[in-house]
C-alpha cells in the first residue's frame, strides 16, 4: 500500500490527514451509537413489558447473531476490502434504525418485532467490528496505528461512560421516537464518513504494502469454510497471536462478570448500598478513557513487558477488590482495572494490526472481537458459581487467574521480545 499521501503529516499530529480524521470520527460516532442504542433498547423493551424475560430475550437477539456470525464476517472482510464491508454494515445499521423508528411511530410494536430488528442490528455488528479494526492499517500509517487506536478506543470508552446518562436524559426530555431518530442521524453520519474512505483504500491497493498478491489471490480462491479454517490455523500456529487471544479471553472471563455481579454484591454488603455501584463503575469508565489516551500519547517501546504489566495490573486490581471496604478505595481499584484494560487493548490491537498479514487480518480481528464478547456469558457463570463462597473468594480466585495468565505470557520469548 502506498502511504505517501499521509507521510507529510508530522508524527505528533496523528490526525493531520483528513482521511484519518474521517476514520476516527466515523469509528467514534459508531461507538457512541452503540452506547446510546443499548440503553434506548433496554428502556424501550421495559416500557413494552414487565421487567424480566422479555428484556433478556431482546438483548440476546442482538448478541447471538453478533457472536455466531463474527468468524464468517472475518472471512468476508478478507475476501473483499474492509472499507466496503464497514460501509455496508454501517448503512445496514442505518436501515435497521429507520425501520425500527417507523415501527414504533406508526404501529404498536410487539417485543417479537423489536427482537427481529435487533437481530438484524446484531448481524450488522458482526460485520462491522472486524471490518473496522482491519480498516485502520489500510488507511493509517504503521507508525501512527497506536495513536489512532487510542483515539478510537478512547471514544468508545467515553461513549460507554456518558452514553447511559445521555440516552436516559434524552428519552426523558424528548421521548423514545425522537431519541431513536437522533441515534439514526448519528449512524448515518458514521456511514457517510466510512463511505468517503472506500476510494482511498481502493487507490492504495486495499491490502497493504506488505501484502503478498499471490497469497491474496490464493485466499480468494478458497471456499469460505476453508478460508475460515486457514484463519483459525494461522491464529493457533502463531505464538504471538495465540498468546494475545488467550490473554483477552482469560481477562474477559475472569473480570467482566465478577466486577459487575460481584461489584453489586460488594456495594450492597460493604460500600453502603447499591447506589455506590454507579460511582464505582464510573471509575472503570474514567480509567478506560485515561488508559486509551495514555497508550496513544506515549506508545510503549517495550511492548512485550507492557502487555505483561497490563495483564498483571488487571489481575491485581481484581484481587484487590477482595479487601476494599470503602467506596473511594473500591473506585480507585476499579479505575486501575479500567486503565490497565484500555491500555492493554490499544497495545494488543495495534500490535496485531502491524504484524498479521493483511490477507488474514479480518479473520484475526474477528477472533479478537469474539474473545471479547463471546465469553461474557461464561464470565457471569463463573461469578454465579463463586459468589456463594463470598465476594472475597470470588475476587481472589478471579484476580489470581489473571495474574497466572500474566506469568504464562511473561515466559513466552515471543512476547518478551516484542518491541
Amino acid at each position: 500500500m502506498t502511504r505517501g499521501s499521509t507521510a507529510h503529516s508530522p508524527p505528533h499530529e496523528p490526525l493531520g490527514d483528513p482521511q484519518l480524521r474521517r476514520l476516527v470520527v466515523g469509528q467514534g460516532l459508531a461507538a457512541v451509537v452503540d452506547a446510546l442504542f443499548v440503553i434506548w433498547l433496554t428502556l424501550f423493551v421495559l416500557r413494552l413489558s414487565e421487567p424480566g424475560i422479555a428484556t433478556g430475550f431482546v438483548l440476546v437477539a442482538v448478541a447471538l447473531p453478533r457472536a455466531v456470525l463474527l468468524l464468517p464476517a472475518g472471512v468476508l472482510v478478507d475476501r473483499f476490502d474492509p472499507a466496503r464491508v464497514a460501509v455496508a454494515a454501517a448503512w445496514l445499521r442505518v436501515a435497521v434504525l429507520l425501520a425500527l423508528g417507523a415501527l414504533i411511530t406508526f404501529t404498536s410494536p410487539s417485543v417479537t418485532m423489536v427482537a427481529l430488528l435487533a437481530a438484524l442490528l446484531g448481524t450488522a455488528d458482526a460485520a462491522y467490528f472486524p471490518a473496522a479494526l482491519a480498516l485502520l492499517p489500510a488507511v493509517v500509517p504503521t507508525e501512527r496505528l497506536a495513536r489512532v487506536n487510542a483515539l478510537v478506543q478512547g471514544a468508545e470508552s467515553g461513549g460507554d461512560l456518558v452514553g447511559p446518562a445521555v440516552a436516559a436524559g434524552a428519552i426523558a426530555a424528548i421521548g423514545f421516537d425522537a431519541t431513536l431518530g437522533g441515534i439514526a442521524v448519528l449512524a448515518a453520519l458514521t456511514a457517510i464518513a466510512f463511505s468517503t474512505l472506500v476510494r482511498v483504500v481502493r487507490r492504495r491497493g486495499g491490502a497493504g504494502d506488505d501484502a503478498d498478491p499471490d497469497a491474496i489471490d490464493g485466499e480468494r480462491q478458497l471456499s469460505s469454510a476453508r478460508a475460515l479454517g486457514a484463519g483459525l490455523s494461522y491464529a493457533w500456529r502463531e505464538p504471538l497471536v495465540r498468546g494475545m487471544l488467550v490473554a483477552i479471553a482469560v481477562i474477559n472471563i475472569a473480570v467482566v462478570g465478577p466486577v459487575i455481579v460481584g461489584g453489586a454484591v460488594l456495594a450492597d454488603q460493604r460500600l453502603g448500598g447499591a447506589g455506590s455501584l454507579g460511582i464505582v463503575l464510573s471509575g472503570f469508565g474514567a480509567g478506560s478513557v485515561a488508559g486509551s489516551l495514555m497508550a496513544g500519547w506515549r506508545p510503549p517501546t517495550r511492548r512485550g513487558w507492557t502487555v505483561v504489566g497490563g495483564i498483571a495490573a488487571i489481575g491485581a486490581g481484581t484481587a484487590g477488590l477482595a479487601a476494599v471496604t470503602q467506596v473511594v478505595a473500591a473506585t480507585a481499584v476499579v479505575t486501575l482495572v479500567g486503565l490497565g484494560s484500555a491500555f492493554l487493548g490499544v497495545v494488543v490491537v495495534a500490535t496485531l494490526q502491524e504484524r498479521v498479514p493483511r490477507q488474514l487480518l479480518g479473520r484475526v480481528m474477528s477472533l479478537v472481537v469474539l474473545a471479547t464478547v463471546a465469553f461474557e456469558p461464561f464470565s457471569y457463570t463463573v461469578a454465579g458459581v463463586l459468589l456463594p463462597y463470598g465476594t472475597t473468594t470470588l475476587f481472589l480466585v478471579c484476580g489470581g487467574a489473571v495474574l497466572a495468565c500474566a506469568c504464562l505470557v511473561a515466559v513466552s520469548p515471543v512476547v518478551r521480545s516484542l518491541r
